[in-house]
């Protein structure tokens, strides 16, 4: 993907995938896990977690992590970044939380969760990354390559 689609792809409403280095002994694997994620091309990605939560104990220790996000629509399609830590927000902006939200879910949804679990705020920190290191793919040249050599062929022995 170009910069721009790779940003635009990022920028839309998907669930990613956050990835960080599980230092807590032993032969752990990285921690994945699906988040909500804000972005604006060219700005920082931005997760919200609960302050004591494992996922927030290893990124302040790694200081860095990965976020994957992706269609499982055809012709499959994804962006993955990664780079450093540049800001942790505790308390977490009301107005960063409200984002978050309403980029996720429809209007009436968003007013009943955020009233629902306004004393997050309290419990909550937001990471933001700055994309160091990005990989994307649109298989949608692949898929009509694909299809076109099948559509080229009648089956006839010849």
């Amino acid at each position: 993907m170009s910069r721009p689609d790779r940003e635009r792809f990022l920028a839309e409403p998907r669930v990613g995938v956050l990835g960080v280095t599980d230092s807590r002994g032993g032969d752990r694997a990285p921690l994945i896990v699906p988040v909500w994620y804000g972005y604006e091309p060219g700005g920082d990605v931005v997760v919200q977690m609960g302050r004591e939560t494992i996922k927030a104990r290893l990124l302040r220790a790694a200081g860095r992590f990965s976020l994957c996000a992706q269609d499982e629509g055809r012709p499959y399609r994804y962006v993955s970044v990664e780079g450093p830590v540049t800001a942790i927000e505790d308390p977490v902006d009301p107005a960063v939380r409200e984002a978050l939200t309403r980029r996720y879910l429809d209007p009436e949804e968003a007013d009943a969760y955020l009233a629902a679990t306004s004393d997050q705020l309290k419990d909550d920190v937001v990471f933001r990354m700055r994309p160091q290191h990005w990989r994307s793919a649109d298989f949608a040249a692949f898929a009509a390559d694909f299809a076109e050599a099948g559509a080229g062929q009648d089956g006839s022995a010849g």
